[in-house]
């Protein structure tokens, strides 16, 4: 028997924080949580800095694009506010 391999279009990504999610966030909780992730992220890179791995290391990667998917969240959102006025 042959073994299926997984293709990567079938895996689901895990992301830290969905577009969904951060809708129904408020956004004072949005900046918390952009916070709390600036600061895990530089604790993991701190970590590597040291010489030590990370206890995750595919995290690094996903800490970065929820990053960078709040900040263009708040930035869209801004976008349209500056457009409703």
């Amino acid at each position: 028997m042959k073994k299926k391999l997984k293709s990567s279009k079938n895996l689901k990504k895990m992301a830290i924080l969905r577009n969904k999610e951060l809708k129904e966030l408020k956004e004072n909780q949005v900046d918390n949580k952009l916070k709390e992730l600036r600061k895990e992220l530089i604790k993991i890179r701190s970590q590597i800095a040291l010489g030590g791995l990370p206890e995750n290391p595919g995290r690094t990667k996903e800490l970065r694009r929820t990053i960078a998917r709040i900040i263009t969240f708040k930035k869209n959102k801004t976008k349209e506010v500056t457009k409703k006025a």
